[in-house]
């Protein structure tokens, strides 16, 4: 068997792509942790959005990624970012910046944002990996192994 199909390497894929995500995720929530989130009231306010969802920030940008970044509650905590980052394209972004180029780089404007929100996507479907606290890594493989439905659960 070759080293890269080891089930191993599924779960060490995993947590790079959680790591990713939860790392770069972080440098805005701390961001923002540092600076406040008063400047978002304006925002809240063309669009018609209580001045209290600011605050969402701290969950979707903090809290969503330290979760996902340990592998707890990690497909919840991935939605939890998915949802931040639309509001936040909803919020901050032109809606025709989905169709446009980056004239200085011939990319999409909003690819970044782009990156987040479908690498989230991504966690939300393909779940935590077997390097997670969901995924019990310390436990046996065959303790987290599906099971068929007619089949009797296995002694641990």
């Amino acid at each position: 068997m070759n080293m890269l199909e080891k089930p191993w390497t599924d779960g060490v894929g995993k947590l790079i792509v959680r790591a990713t995500i939860a790392g770069l995720m972080l440098f805005h929530g701390i961001h923002k942790i540092q600076t406040g989130v008063e400047w978002m009231i304006p925002m809240l306010q063309a669009k018609g959005a209580p001045e209290i969802m600011r605050y969402g920030v701290f969950v979707g940008e903090i809290v969503a990624p330290v979760f996902i970044l340990i592998g707890f509650w990690t497909r919840i905590a991935a939605f939890v970012l998915f949802g931040n980052l639309v509001v936040a394209i909803w919020l901050a972004h032109d809606p025709s910046l989905f169709v446009q180029i980056d004239p200085k780089s011939g990319g999409w404007a909003l690819e970044l944002q782009g990156w987040y929100i479908f690498t989230a996507l991504a966690i939300i479907f393909m779940g935590p990996g077997r390097y997670s606290i969901d995924g019990c890594f310390w436990r046996s493989h065959s303790a987290i192994e599906p099971r068929a439905v007619d089949e009797p659960p296995r002694a641990r």
